[in-house]
């Protein structure tokens, strides 16, 4: 495959699948009316920030496609923290699993501090274009939990 087409395929997997799921959660989004914790940026904000993240994260997994360093680890830590991502907005906006969004939102952490250094051992530049992803799904853990305590 050339190299194109590896970044190309690489980069449009999670925005895609983000995509898909933003539209499956926009009839189910409440955020504007819930209590929300200090520091709680404004709705608009979160499609831009995700599809910055999407695009670094398919980028990152496209250096390691195109370097040929993806093996069994590096394809299953990728996705798998991939569909945990996916399935968050689902259980937090459409079942309005609070709490549970919260617990996955813990797994998505550890999955993606795990996929940082799995990524970062391969290839610095991969795993460095994770930091990001993680500040901000460290942030979106602060903001959930906030949510659920001052929405019960």
């Amino acid at each position: 495959m050339s190299k194109f087409k590896t970044y190309l395929k690489s980069i449009l997997v999670p925005v895609i699948l983000g995509s898909i799921i933003g539209i499956i959660t926009a009839g189910f989004m409440d955020y504007k009316s819930l209590e929300q914790p200090l520091l709680s940026p404004p709705g608009f904000i979160f499609p831009i920030v995700w599809t910055i993240l999407y695009i670094l994260m398919g980028i990152s997994y496209g250096i390691l496609k195109d370097k040929n360093l993806v093996d069994s680890s590096i394809s299953s830590i990728y996705y798998s923290q991939l569909i945990v991502n996916l399935m968050w907005p689902i259980f937090f906006f459409v079942f309005k699993l609070r709490l549970l969004s919260f617990f996955i939102i813990l797994l998505l952490d550890i999955l993606v501090i795990i996929m940082i250094v799995r990524f970062y051992k391969k290839n610095k530049v991969s795993g460095l274009l994770q930091i990001p992803y993680l500040l901000w799904i460290l942030f979106a853990s602060y903001l959930n939990l906030g949510i659920y305590l001052l929405n019960r």
